[in-house]
């Protein structure tokens, strides 16, 4: 998946599906800059077009885009969207049109197409497909380009490590049964996974359907449904899938609609899933019988060549002559080795067969073509053996079955290790419970009855009990009881939270010491969990930049190495024909032309295309899944990439380097009025305000209330935001402005001396001074502060350790800004910047050199984070997935911007030393097993052994990649943080 993107969905503040504030943009100019008066007055109506950008896929890519499109005279704004590959643009049709936009976008390498708002309701689905059979890069290239030849499709990514396809796909022009055909016409299985479309899914499994007639009664009756999308049947399995929409029916019903059909003889379950990991069980089940019973064969064809050969009387027996100069031994070696080459190792052929297909040519080719050599000459060798009466016959019949043993036991190992590099969804999908309580209701709200139900068929507003140390079944808001719920697994708050009628609960969180009775409002894949899961699989697939060296050597490998082969065996065979060495360098055993083919064969077997395909995507699979149990969900290898080279971060003030957490500490009234009065005049406009500083104003003004938590503040019209300034609202017919001193100054509100004082006072004590007009008249003066984040100056001076450079961008006043950035350290400050000025900054940064990471809230520095190289989004607590992020720190702790970066470090020196071991192995192998060694110590490397050492290849990468599992923190960060809980415990 591509890292960075900015969705239209980010913009309105609606993030992953998950209910978010609204955030606060600035209002864009009327007129774009340059425009004069007169050309205003011909300016032309403003219009919106969007296009489908085909070749984007990282941050660079929408830069450059955006970048190119901004320059244009009369663009009002673009946002580029790299996941969908679309651009939107808002311009004003008297400067530039649709034509000249699309064409400066082709001009910068993308090919665009315009689209219509009815075209792009709908313009991209992503598709994800489970491929079996994939053995090396050259696998994963050849139907990743079959994909991407399709027209329609937008993108498509394959991941070895994971057997999975990801495609971006227009569902207009090619549909996802045509995916699975593209693919398996490239030799692969393909296995749908999801459709990607915006429905949910179930599958049933349906018990006592004997007659096709009960299957199409069934199907009627599930079809007839409101909200029923879709439905498959499988009548081998009695299989039923169906894609419904959540907010009109649900499992429950399909499964009572069964149940209730015919003679009410049918029984409904949900079926067994076959995810990811009952399809890795088997995998490993089948190489490790596959293995097993090329052992009982290659057991005894070993023995007899290499064991029994010494011991007098079996060697009697074994080399009895059969026919003419045919012994015993050939016959069972022959015998033996016939099965494992074409029964046991026909997976090596079909393989090979199905990627020469198609042009290219993977691991299984270099292995079909060793044995066969090894197996074929050896039965050319036996049959001029029995028809001739003075040849005597070598064969190399325990080279080719040794080999085939020695490579599925590595496949074994090899998968058995992959398997384990998703550890982390695997523990994500386990924090789910398998069961649930459901209530029934009376209209009185009163409960009437209790089921417990698997926790799978929960459907949106079901209202569902959960008992103390129990898991909450789905995400919901609570409807009756109190409680504290541990939600470290999901937010990673250290600390339990309170819960109480109306606060919202995530799924898979602990209720800890109350009955809590809750409504379920998102289930399945909509819930925060199984977006979490989502995101870090999305990560898992996605491609880090590094590993286009493994893409592009893997183009020319294989056909290199059989070329390799092919010189080595001729250069030995001519050497040996016109005596370029010894005899005597001949073994006994064979003449020169098997000498030449041994070492033939053993370049062949011994170079090892899987490691270099593995080296990058197991790194990252197992990097994403331990950053993801710390708390750091970073979205794929184009985010571990870019962070790994950081060297300047930018943050943000309020919610980043501060608690987030805002509170009035003083109040200065100018004229006469009652402090009530004035708070709820103000309170009156804030509230409309999703701003830090002015839920702090709020909940201030709560305690001159007597109705406490829920007052009902007067009624505030023509409410106006200026984002980065304040706001403006009519309260009981009087205007009132609340904001900062820049504002006062645009509505030409005089500012007292005595004001200015206590504005330079509050900038002093790093406060924020916030000014209130009443009807043109500056009223009062309030002094705001937000807490600095406990070891916020020791996470700076680490970063500079780490020869990071911090820099503070605030909306916030100087002195204020400045202040805090004395406090922690950072010497750079720039403040009163607005959300656009952030990202401009962050450009400016990158344009001197610098690979820039963003930190702030992800809403208001949407902008920001999207510009940086990597945007990391903290505060994100149950919004976990905002989409301009690139790094969401769940924790909120600012420690986990050095934890993302360290770990994104030593995932690349992981990445690197894989790869020195993967060109090493091959670069320092071949010359071995072609016989450099041979002529100065007569070491030459026997073809199984080659075998085995191309095996262990594989596995020591995937093993090298999982010791990224015992990650460590720096030592450092665990101080900081247990330091940090104690703090926030106060606030």
């Amino acid at each position: 998946m591509v890292a960075k993107f900015l969705t239209l969905e980010c913009i309105r503040g609606e993030s992953f599906g998950l209910l978010s504030p609204r955030p606060h943009y600035p209002s864009m100019p009327k007129y774009p800059k340059g425009v004069s008066e007169t050309e205003k007055d011909v300016e032309g109506s403003e219009a919106k077009a969007v296009y489908s950008v085909i070749g984007m896929t990282c941050a660079a890519c929408a830069g450059s885009v955006e970048k190119a499109v901004k320059r244009l005279p009369g663009i009002r704004e673009a946002v580029v969207d790299v996941l969908n590959n679309r651009v939107q643009v808002m311009f004003y049709t008297s400067f530039v049109n649709e034509e000249t936009i699309r064409e400066t976008i082709e001009d910068v390498g993308f090919q665009a197409t315009f689209m219509t708002d009815e075209a792009n309701e709908k313009s991209t689905q992503v598709c994800q497909i489970r491929i079996n059979g994939m053995t090396c890069t050259s696998c994963s290239t050849t139907v990743e380009s079959a994909l991407q030849a399709l027209q329609g499709v937008q993108k498509a990514q394959v991941a070895l490590a994971t057997e999975e396809a990801q495609v971006h796909y227009d569902p207009k022009i090619i549909n996802y049964n045509q995916l699975l055909e593209a693919i398996e016409d490239t030799g692969f299985e393909a296995i749908l996974i999801s459709t990607g479309e915006d429905m949910s899914k179930i599958q049933l499994k349906v018990d006592g359907v004997c007659t096709d007639h009960s299957m199409r009664l069934i199907e009627n009756s599930l079809r007839a449904l409101p909200g029923v999308q879709d439905l498959d049947i499988d009548p081998t399995l009695n299989k039923f899938s169906l894609s419904y929409k959540s907010n009109v029916t649900g499992p429950r019903n399909f499964i009572n609609v069964i149940e209730s059909t015919g003679s009410r003889c049918y029984k409904a379950t949900i079926f067994p899933e076959g995810g990811r990991d009952i399809h890795k069980k088997e995998e490993v089940k089948q190489y490790y019988r596959s293995f097993l019973w090329s052992l009982v064969f290659t057991i005894p064809v070993f023995l007899t060549s290499m064991v029994f050969m010494y011991i007098p009387g079996l060697k009697h027996g074994l080399d009895t002559k059969v026919v003419n100069m045919l012994s015993i031994g050939e016959i069972l070696r022959w015998v033996l080795s016939t099965p494992v080459q074409f029964v046991i190792g026909r997976r090596f052929y079909t393989g090979s067969y199905k990627a020469l297909r198609h042009g290219s040519a993977n691991m299984d080719v270099l292995i079909a073509l060793g044995t066969n050599a090894a197996y074929f000459y050896s039965v050319y060798s036996v049959l001029r053996a029995a028809t001739s009466e003075d040849f005597k016959s070598t064969d190399f019949f325990e080279t080719s079955s040794m080999l085939i043993s020695f490579i599925l036991l590595g496949k074994y190992l090899e998968v058995l290790a992959k398997g384990k590099t998703s550890d982390a969804i695997a523990k994500l999908m386990d924090l789910a419970p398998e069961t649930a309580i459901l209530l029934a209701l009376d209209s009185e709200g009163n409960v009437i009855n209790e089921e417990e139900i698997d926790s799978r068929l929960i459907q949106k507003n079901d209202v569902i009990k959960i008992l103390p140390g129990a898991k909450v079944a789905s995400d919901g808001f609570v409807i009756w009881g109190q409680s504290h719920v541990n939600e470290s697994m999901i937010t990673g708050e250290a600390r339990p939270v309170a819960k109480r009628k109306g606060d919202t609960v995530i799924g898979g969180t602990v209720n800890e010491n109350g009955v809590l009775h809750i409504k379920a409002t998102r289930v399945g894949s909509e819930s925060a969990l199984s977006q979490i899961v989502q995101l870090v699989e999305s990560a898992q697939m996605a491609k880090a930049p590094v590993q286009k060296l493994a893409d592009h050597i893997s183009k020319y490998f294989v056909p290199l190495v059989i070329i390799l082969s092919f010189s080595t065996w001729l250069a030995w065979f001519l050497a040996g024909k016109f005596n370029g060495y010894p005899k005597s360098w001949i073994p006994t055993s064979m003449d020169g032309f098997q000498l030449a083919l041994q070492f033939g064969i053993s370049v062949m077997v011994i170079a090892c295309p899987c490691a270099l395909g593995l080296a990058t995507p197991t790194a990252v699979m197992v990097g994403t899944g331990v950053g993801a149990s710390q708390g750091v969900l970073i979205k794929g290898g184009q985010a571990l990439e870019s962070a790994h080279k950081v060297d300047c971060i930018v943050f943000d003030k309020t919610g980043t380097l501060t608690v987030g957490k805002p509170v009035v500490v003083n109040t200065r009234l100018l004229k006469n009025m009652v402090l009530q009065e004035f708070y709820e005049l103000i309170a009156a406009a804030e509230v409309n305000s999703e701003h830090p500083l002015a839920k702090a104003v709020v909940e201030y003004a709560k305690k001159f209330r007597e109705d406490g938590e829920s007052p009902t503040w007067p009624e505030a019209r023509d409410f106006v935001s200026i984002t980065g300034h304040g706001v403006k609202a009519i309260v009981r017919n009087k205007e009132i402005i609340v904001g900062n001193k820049s504002l006062m100054l645009d509505e030409n509100i005089a500012i007292p001396a005595d004001a200015e004082d206590m504005l330079a006072e509050t900038e002093v004590m790093a406060q924020t001074g916030i000014l209130i007009s009443i009807d043109g008249e500056l009223t009062g003066v309030l002094a705001i502060s937000d807490p600095l984040k406990p070891g916020a100056r020791d996470v700076i001076s680490i970063l500079k350790s780490m020869k990071v450079k911090s820099i503070m961008v605030t909306g916030d006043n100087w002195g204020t800004a400045n202040s805090i950035a004395k406090e922690v350290g950072i010497e750079t400050v720039i403040a009163g910047a607005k959300p656009e000025q952030k990202a401009e900054e962050v450009k400016n940064l990158q344009a001197s050199g610098h690979t820039v990471a963003m930190v702030g809230d992800g809403i208001n520095d949407s902008p920001a984070l999207v510009a940086a190289n990597v945007g990391m989004a903290i505060g994100a607590g149950t919004d976990i997935a905002i989409e301009a992020a690139d790094i969401v720190l769940m924790k909120s702790n600012l420690e986990d911007v050095i934890t993302a970066i360290d770990l994104s470090r030593k995932t690349f020196s992981r990445i690197r030393l894989n790869y020195i071991w993967a060109l090493g192995y091959n670069l320092l192998g071949i010359p071995i097993a072609a016989g450099a060694l041979f002529p100065s110590t007569g070491f030459r490397l026997p073809p199984w052994i080659a075998g085995a050492a191309m095996a262990a290849s594989s596995v020591s990468v995937v093993c090298c990649s999982l010791l990224l599992k015992y990650y460590k923190r720096p030592e450092k960060l665990n101080a900081l943080e247990m330091q940090g809980v104690m703090v926030e415990n106060r606030f």
